[in-house]
């Protein structure tokens, strides 16, 4: 990439497939129209990730390359993916800092409907990329015991939501998929509780909500995971004597952790996996367990994290039933 590129305002369609692009043409991307005929659009066949960047670098990078190695291998798409993220990181560097939205979609196929001609690589993809100049908070940070930091943001309630969202096959269970369509309405329902005056005291601090699947397991939130301590589980000696403070390096390393498995439903996000590498070799690594009705009110910490956020520790939680377990932040 040239230094006469500049980041692109809208989407841009990265064609001909990234394998095959140079140093020349990757400055030569131009604004697309997708097709209406697009297998993303009509099948919602494809995957996305949506990546941070700060001082031109995309934060966690290795993790969004696990992604692309991944999802592609699951769906079943052409994709070179060290070379994509060699591009992204051209864009990144551009940017300097805001967000990436990668998103990838099954090449159009000569077999009509929903049916694709297999291949031992592959189907050929369409990749599109979407820059936005945006401030990437990093006021507070935490250092994870490998050394990194992450993101944290300010206490906020959270709530349970009636909505619920799908139970998927093995294959794509954990996937990032281009099928949020459970995510949407909860996302909608969320909305519409904080703009209830009824509950307008608590939409004021409202910043996630729980999402349950199908089968009844609170699995996580509407645009993120979720990590949960309970009361019963021992507790080391710096605990019992004072609750954790969000800007306190012991938040994730104090007592044991819990996150729901992705293995039916949910997304395997980004910075879970970063949280679950960074403490398995600590006293507690993060042990996967169902999250079910009856540890709601055991509950005694309880966060929310994506990539672009980082954690999102919360000071309550209102239940369907409308009681509220108050979670330790002080």
């Amino acid at each position: 990439m040239t230094d006469t590129m500049s980041v692109p305002n809208g989407w841009v369609c990265l064609y001909p497939p990234v394998s095959s692009l140079t140093e020349d043409n990757r400055s030569t991307s131009q604004t697309v129209t997708m097709s209406l005929d697009s297998r993303g659009l009509a099948y919602a066949d494809g995957f996305f990730t949506t990546m941070g960047v700060i001082d031109g670098l995309i934060l966690w990078s290795d993790y969004h390359y696990q992604r692309l190695v991944s999802h592609a291998e699951a769906l079943q798409l052409n994709t070179n993916s060290e070379e994509l993220l060699a591009v992204l990181q051209l864009y990144a560097q551009q940017l300097e800092q805001g967000m990436l939205k990668l998103v990838v979609t099954r090449a159009a196929q000569d077999v009509r409907g929903y049916g694709y001609t297999p291949s031992a690589d592959g189907s050929d993809c369409e990749i599109w990329l979407k820059a936005t100049a945006m401030r990437v908070s990093t006021a507070l940070q935490l250092s994870l015991p490998n050394g990194n930091l992450v993101p944290i943001q300010p206490y906020a309630s959270a709530i349970c939501l009636s909505s619920q969202i799908a139970c998927l096959p093995p294959s794509l269970a954990g996937l990032k998929s281009l099928n949020r369509l459970d995510n949407v309405l909860a996302s909608g329902e969320l909305q519409q509780i904080k703009a209830d005056p009824l509950v307008s005291k608590l939409a004021s601090t409202l910043g996630e909500g729980l999402l349950r699947d199908m089968n009844g397991q609170w699995v996580e939130g509407t645009m993120s995971n979720v990590f949960y301590q309970l009361a019963e589980e021992p507790l080391s000696e710096s605990k019992t004597t004072s609750s954790v403070h969000k800007d306190n390096e012991n938040y994730l390393t104090t007592g044991q952790w819990y996150t729901p498995s992705m293995a039916q439903s949910g997304v395997a996000g980004v910075m879970r996996q970063v949280i679950i590498d960074a403490l398995s070799t600590t006293q507690y690594p993060v042990i996967i367990r169902s999250l079910q009705d009856e540890d709601l009110p055991k509950l005694t910490h309880l966060f929310f994290c994506n990539a672009l956020r980082g954690i999102m520790p919360m000071s309550s939680l209102t239940l369907l039933s409308g009681e509220v377990v108050d979670l330790e932040s002080a």
